[in-house]
Protein backbone atom coordinates (compact mmCIF):
# COMPACT_ATOMS: atom_id res chain seq x y z
CA UNK A 1 0.00 0.00 0.00
CA UNK A 2 1.42 3.39 -1.00
CA UNK A 3 1.58 5.99 1.74
CA UNK A 4 -0.03 9.26 0.58
CA UNK A 5 1.31 12.00 2.82
CA UNK A 6 -1.12 14.58 1.44
CA UNK A 7 -4.21 12.44 2.13
CA UNK A 8 -2.92 11.55 5.60
CA UNK A 9 -2.48 15.23 6.46
CA UNK A 10 -5.92 16.13 5.22
CA UNK A 11 -7.52 13.33 7.24
CA UNK A 12 -5.56 14.27 10.35
CA UNK A 13 -6.58 17.90 9.99
CA UNK A 14 -10.22 16.89 9.60
CA UNK A 15 -10.03 14.73 12.72
CA UNK A 16 -8.52 17.57 14.71
CA UNK A 17 -11.23 19.96 13.54
CA UNK A 18 -13.97 17.49 14.47
CA UNK A 19 -12.44 16.97 17.91
CA UNK A 20 -12.14 20.72 18.45
CA UNK A 21 -15.73 21.25 17.40
CA UNK A 22 -16.87 18.50 19.77
CA UNK A 23 -14.97 20.03 22.68
CA UNK A 24 -16.40 23.44 21.78
CA UNK A 25 -19.95 22.09 21.73
CA UNK A 26 -19.39 20.26 24.99
CA UNK A 27 -18.26 23.44 26.74
CA UNK A 28 -20.64 25.96 25.18
CA UNK A 29 -23.45 25.68 27.71
CA UNK A 30 -21.41 26.21 30.91
CA UNK A 31 -19.41 29.03 29.33
CA UNK A 32 -22.57 30.59 27.96
CA UNK A 33 -24.21 30.40 31.37
CA UNK A 34 -21.24 32.11 33.00
CA UNK A 35 -21.58 35.00 30.57
CA UNK A 36 -25.40 35.05 30.92
CA UNK A 37 -27.02 37.54 30.83
CA UNK A 38 -25.05 40.06 28.81
CA UNK A 39 -28.02 41.81 27.20
CA UNK A 40 -31.69 42.57 28.02
CA UNK A 41 -34.09 39.78 28.99
CA UNK A 42 -37.74 39.78 27.91
CA UNK A 43 -40.57 38.42 30.08
CA UNK A 44 -43.65 37.71 27.99
CA UNK A 45 -47.03 37.98 29.73
CA UNK A 46 -49.96 36.24 27.98
CA UNK A 47 -52.53 38.62 29.46
CA UNK A 48 -53.21 42.39 29.36
CA UNK A 49 -51.44 44.83 31.71
CA UNK A 50 -52.81 45.35 35.18
CA UNK A 51 -53.72 41.84 36.27
CA UNK A 52 -52.01 39.51 38.71
CA UNK A 53 -49.78 37.94 36.06
CA UNK A 54 -48.62 41.34 34.84
CA UNK A 55 -47.93 42.63 38.36
CA UNK A 56 -45.95 39.48 39.16
CA UNK A 57 -43.87 39.86 35.99
CA UNK A 58 -43.04 43.50 36.71
CA UNK A 59 -42.03 42.86 40.32
CA UNK A 60 -39.74 40.05 39.22
CA UNK A 61 -38.36 42.06 36.32
CA UNK A 62 -37.21 44.79 38.70
CA UNK A 63 -35.46 42.34 41.02
CA UNK A 64 -33.86 40.43 38.16
CA UNK A 65 -32.60 43.64 36.58
CA UNK A 66 -31.01 44.72 39.86
CA UNK A 67 -29.24 41.38 40.30
CA UNK A 68 -28.24 40.67 36.72
CA UNK A 69 -27.24 44.22 35.88
CA UNK A 70 -29.21 44.04 32.65
CA UNK A 71 -32.60 45.48 31.67
CA UNK A 72 -35.49 43.05 32.07
CA UNK A 73 -38.42 44.08 29.88
CA UNK A 74 -42.03 43.00 30.31
CA UNK A 75 -43.97 42.53 27.07
CA UNK A 76 -47.70 41.82 27.16
CA UNK A 77 -48.99 39.57 24.37
CA UNK A 78 -52.67 39.02 25.16
CA UNK A 79 -55.19 37.37 22.88
CA UNK A 80 -56.73 34.01 21.98
CA UNK A 81 -56.95 32.98 25.66
CA UNK A 82 -53.17 33.19 25.95
CA UNK A 83 -52.42 31.08 22.88
CA UNK A 84 -50.79 33.97 21.00
CA UNK A 85 -48.11 34.34 23.66
CA UNK A 86 -47.62 30.59 23.98
CA UNK A 87 -47.09 30.20 20.23
CA UNK A 88 -44.62 33.10 20.32
CA UNK A 89 -42.69 31.35 23.09
CA UNK A 90 -42.74 28.02 21.28
CA UNK A 91 -40.93 29.66 18.35
CA UNK A 92 -38.56 31.85 20.41
CA UNK A 93 -34.82 31.31 20.57
CA UNK A 94 -33.75 29.04 23.39
CA UNK A 95 -31.07 31.37 24.66
CA UNK A 96 -32.49 32.49 28.01
CA UNK A 97 -33.34 35.97 26.78
CA UNK A 98 -37.03 35.25 26.22
CA UNK A 99 -39.01 33.71 29.07
CA UNK A 100 -42.70 33.86 29.92
CA UNK A 101 -45.19 33.99 32.72
CA UNK A 102 -47.25 30.79 32.50
CA UNK A 103 -50.59 30.55 34.31
CA UNK A 104 -52.15 27.11 34.34
CA UNK A 105 -54.77 28.07 31.78
CA UNK A 106 -52.21 28.73 29.04
CA UNK A 107 -49.92 25.73 29.55
CA UNK A 108 -52.13 23.10 31.24
CA UNK A 109 -55.70 23.76 30.09
CA UNK A 110 -55.48 25.30 26.62
CA UNK A 111 -53.32 22.50 25.17
CA UNK A 112 -56.06 19.96 25.93
CA UNK A 113 -59.01 22.29 25.28
CA UNK A 114 -58.06 23.53 21.80
CA UNK A 115 -57.76 20.62 19.34
CA UNK A 116 -55.37 22.07 16.74
CA UNK A 117 -52.81 24.41 18.26
CA UNK A 118 -49.66 25.19 16.23
CA UNK A 119 -47.43 24.23 19.16
CA UNK A 120 -46.98 21.53 21.77
CA UNK A 121 -46.31 22.89 25.25
CA UNK A 122 -44.60 19.73 26.50
CA UNK A 123 -42.39 19.55 23.41
CA UNK A 124 -41.70 23.24 22.77
CA UNK A 125 -41.44 24.66 26.29
CA UNK A 126 -39.86 23.74 29.60
CA UNK A 127 -40.53 24.86 33.13
CA UNK A 128 -38.20 27.26 34.92
CA UNK A 129 -39.96 27.38 38.29
CA UNK A 130 -43.32 27.63 39.94
CA UNK A 131 -43.92 31.22 41.06
CA UNK A 132 -47.09 31.17 43.13
CA UNK A 133 -50.75 30.36 43.53
CA UNK A 134 -53.87 32.52 43.50
CA UNK A 135 -56.56 30.92 45.65
CA UNK A 136 -60.17 31.16 44.56
CA UNK A 137 -63.25 31.40 46.70
CA UNK A 138 -66.73 30.07 46.04
CA UNK A 139 -69.00 33.11 46.31
CA UNK A 140 -72.73 33.62 45.83
CA UNK A 141 -74.76 36.69 44.99
CA UNK A 142 -76.86 38.40 47.67
CA UNK A 143 -80.06 36.82 46.35
CA UNK A 144 -78.80 33.27 47.03
CA UNK A 145 -79.85 32.15 50.51
CA UNK A 146 -77.28 29.36 50.94
CA UNK A 147 -74.93 30.16 53.81
CA UNK A 148 -72.59 27.19 53.37
CA UNK A 149 -71.25 24.84 50.72
CA UNK A 150 -73.51 22.09 52.04
CA UNK A 151 -76.59 24.32 51.75
CA UNK A 152 -75.68 25.34 48.20
CA UNK A 153 -75.31 21.71 47.19
CA UNK A 154 -78.63 20.81 48.79
CA UNK A 155 -80.45 23.69 47.09
CA UNK A 156 -78.86 22.91 43.72
CA UNK A 157 -79.89 19.26 43.96
CA UNK A 158 -83.41 20.18 44.99
CA UNK A 159 -83.75 22.52 41.98
CA UNK A 160 -81.54 21.26 39.12
CA UNK A 161 -80.42 23.96 36.67
CA UNK A 162 -81.87 26.69 38.89
CA UNK A 163 -78.46 28.16 39.70
CA UNK A 164 -76.12 29.74 37.18
CA UNK A 165 -72.39 30.31 37.54
CA UNK A 166 -70.14 32.89 35.93
CA UNK A 167 -66.65 32.37 34.57
CA UNK A 168 -63.99 34.33 32.70
CA UNK A 169 -64.63 32.13 29.65
CA UNK A 170 -64.49 28.51 28.55
CA UNK A 171 -61.42 26.80 29.93
CA UNK A 172 -60.73 29.56 32.46
CA UNK A 173 -59.78 28.54 36.01
CA UNK A 174 -63.22 29.68 37.21
CA UNK A 175 -64.92 27.46 34.64
CA UNK A 176 -62.77 24.44 35.40
CA UNK A 177 -63.28 24.80 39.17
CA UNK A 178 -67.04 24.88 38.72
CA UNK A 179 -67.02 21.82 36.47
CA UNK A 180 -64.97 19.88 39.02
CA UNK A 181 -67.42 21.02 41.72
CA UNK A 182 -70.42 19.89 39.66
CA UNK A 183 -68.84 16.52 38.94
CA UNK A 184 -67.87 15.85 42.56
CA UNK A 185 -71.21 16.96 44.02
CA UNK A 186 -73.63 15.67 41.39
CA UNK A 187 -75.15 19.13 40.92
CA UNK A 188 -76.32 20.86 37.76
CA UNK A 189 -75.36 24.51 37.36
CA UNK A 190 -75.72 26.57 34.18
CA UNK A 191 -72.49 28.05 32.82
CA UNK A 192 -72.51 31.74 31.84
CA UNK A 193 -69.13 32.57 30.25
CA UNK A 194 -67.82 36.14 30.08
CA UNK A 195 -64.85 37.78 28.43
CA UNK A 196 -62.81 38.11 31.61
CA UNK A 197 -63.29 38.01 35.37
CA UNK A 198 -64.34 41.64 35.79
CA UNK A 199 -67.63 41.53 33.83
CA UNK A 200 -68.41 38.11 35.33
CA UNK A 201 -68.01 39.44 38.85
CA UNK A 202 -70.13 42.50 38.08
CA UNK A 203 -73.08 40.30 37.16
CA UNK A 204 -72.68 38.15 40.25
CA UNK A 205 -72.66 41.29 42.38
CA UNK A 206 -75.79 42.48 40.60
CA UNK A 207 -77.59 39.17 41.07
CA UNK A 208 -77.81 38.37 37.36
CA UNK A 209 -75.70 35.26 37.99
CA UNK A 210 -75.82 33.24 41.20
CA UNK A 211 -72.44 31.63 41.78
CA UNK A 212 -68.78 32.14 40.92
CA UNK A 213 -65.43 30.65 41.73
CA UNK A 214 -63.56 33.93 41.97
CA UNK A 215 -59.87 34.77 42.47
CA UNK A 216 -59.38 35.97 46.04
CA UNK A 217 -57.89 39.34 45.07
CA UNK A 218 -61.01 40.25 43.07
CA UNK A 219 -63.54 38.88 45.54
CA UNK A 220 -62.07 40.03 48.85
CA UNK A 221 -63.19 43.71 48.82
CA UNK A 222 -66.78 42.66 48.05
CA UNK A 223 -66.75 39.93 50.68
CA UNK A 224 -65.58 42.40 53.29
CA UNK A 225 -68.21 44.93 52.25
CA UNK A 226 -70.96 42.30 52.46
CA UNK A 227 -71.85 42.49 48.76
CA UNK A 228 -70.76 38.88 48.23
CA UNK A 229 -71.10 35.87 50.50
CA UNK A 230 -68.10 33.54 50.57
CA UNK A 231 -68.90 29.88 51.17
CA UNK A 232 -65.48 28.28 50.87
CA UNK A 233 -61.95 28.54 49.51
CA UNK A 234 -60.66 26.20 46.80
CA UNK A 235 -57.23 25.27 48.14
CA UNK A 236 -56.19 22.61 50.60
CA UNK A 237 -55.82 25.02 53.53
CA UNK A 238 -57.94 27.80 54.95
CA UNK A 239 -57.04 31.37 54.04
CA UNK A 240 -55.78 33.78 56.69
CA UNK A 241 -57.35 36.63 54.68
CA UNK A 242 -60.90 35.54 55.53
CA UNK A 243 -61.42 34.52 59.13
CA UNK A 244 -63.21 31.22 59.74
CA UNK A 245 -63.90 30.55 56.05
CA UNK A 246 -63.77 26.77 55.50
CA UNK A 247 -62.33 25.14 52.43
CA UNK A 248 -64.70 23.59 49.94
CA UNK A 249 -62.86 20.33 50.60
CA UNK A 250 -64.16 20.28 54.15
CA UNK A 251 -67.57 19.57 52.63
CA UNK A 252 -66.47 17.97 49.34
CA UNK A 253 -63.48 15.76 50.21
CA UNK A 254 -60.44 16.08 47.92
CA UNK A 255 -61.82 19.11 46.09
CA UNK A 256 -58.99 21.39 44.99
CA UNK A 257 -58.86 23.89 42.16
CA UNK A 258 -56.82 27.04 42.27
CA UNK A 259 -54.80 29.19 39.89
CA UNK A 260 -51.09 28.59 39.71
CA UNK A 261 -48.53 30.70 37.89
CA UNK A 262 -45.05 29.72 36.80
CA UNK A 263 -42.25 30.70 34.45
CA UNK A 264 -41.37 28.85 31.25
CA UNK A 265 -38.65 29.05 28.61
CA UNK A 266 -38.21 27.56 25.13
CA UNK A 267 -37.37 23.86 25.26
CA UNK A 268 -33.90 24.32 23.75
CA UNK A 269 -32.72 26.68 26.49
CA UNK A 270 -29.49 25.22 27.95
CA UNK A 271 -29.87 23.53 31.36
CA UNK A 272 -27.20 25.76 32.90
CA UNK A 273 -29.21 28.87 32.01
CA UNK A 274 -32.44 27.33 33.28
CA UNK A 275 -30.64 26.61 36.54
CA UNK A 276 -29.40 30.19 36.76
CA UNK A 277 -32.87 31.60 36.10
CA UNK A 278 -34.41 29.22 38.61
CA UNK A 279 -31.99 30.30 41.34
CA UNK A 280 -32.54 33.99 40.62
CA UNK A 281 -36.33 33.77 40.58
CA UNK A 282 -36.44 31.74 43.78
CA UNK A 283 -34.08 34.18 45.48
CA UNK A 284 -36.26 37.12 44.42
CA UNK A 285 -39.46 35.43 45.53
CA UNK A 286 -37.99 34.70 48.96
CA UNK A 287 -37.56 38.43 49.69
CA UNK A 288 -40.06 39.70 52.31
CA UNK A 289 -40.91 42.85 50.35
CA UNK A 290 -41.68 40.80 47.24
CA UNK A 291 -43.89 38.41 49.18
CA UNK A 292 -45.76 41.31 50.76
CA UNK A 293 -46.40 43.00 47.41
CA UNK A 294 -47.59 39.76 45.87
CA UNK A 295 -49.84 38.91 48.81
CA UNK A 296 -51.55 42.26 48.26
CA UNK A 297 -52.40 40.95 44.77
CA UNK A 298 -53.68 37.65 46.17
CA UNK A 299 -50.58 35.78 44.97
CA UNK A 300 -48.99 33.44 47.48
CA UNK A 301 -45.40 32.53 46.67
CA UNK A 302 -44.60 28.91 45.87
CA UNK A 303 -41.42 27.89 44.07
CA UNK A 304 -40.06 24.62 42.71
CA UNK A 305 -37.29 23.05 40.72
CA UNK A 306 -37.48 23.38 36.95
CA UNK A 307 -38.11 19.64 36.62
CA UNK A 308 -40.93 19.66 39.15
CA UNK A 309 -42.69 22.54 37.42
CA UNK A 310 -42.42 20.80 34.06
CA UNK A 311 -43.88 17.70 35.68
CA UNK A 312 -46.76 19.73 37.15
CA UNK A 313 -47.65 21.05 33.68
CA UNK A 314 -47.80 17.51 32.30
CA UNK A 315 -49.79 16.17 35.27
CA UNK A 316 -52.33 18.99 35.11
CA UNK A 317 -52.79 18.56 31.37
CA UNK A 318 -53.92 14.98 32.03
CA UNK A 319 -56.18 16.10 34.87
CA UNK A 320 -57.92 18.82 32.88
CA UNK A 321 -58.19 16.68 29.76
CA UNK A 322 -60.34 14.27 31.79
CA UNK A 323 -62.52 17.12 33.12
CA UNK A 324 -62.94 18.63 29.65
CA UNK A 325 -63.94 15.29 28.15
CA UNK A 326 -66.37 14.44 30.94
CA UNK A 327 -68.04 17.86 30.84
CA UNK A 328 -67.94 18.09 27.02
CA UNK A 329 -66.28 21.52 27.23
CA UNK A 330 -65.54 23.19 23.92
CA UNK A 331 -63.64 26.44 23.30
CA UNK A 332 -65.67 29.54 22.56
Amino acid sequence: MTFNRRNWCQKSLTAVCVLAASVSLFNVHPAYAQDYPNRPIKIVVPLPPGGSNDVLARILAQKMSEDFGQPVIVENKPGAAGNIATEFMAKAEGDGYTIAIAPNQTVAVNPVLYPKLPFDVLRDLQGVTMLGRVPMVLVVSPKVTAASVAELIAQAKASPDKFSYASAGSGSPQHMAAEVFKSMTGTRLTHIPYKGSAPALIDVLGGTVDVMFCPINSALPHIRSGKLRALGSTGTQRLDLIANLPTVAETVPNFESDIWIGMVAPAKTPPAIISKLNAELRRSLALPDVQTKLAEQGIFVETSSAADFTKLIATDQKRWAAVIKAANIVPE
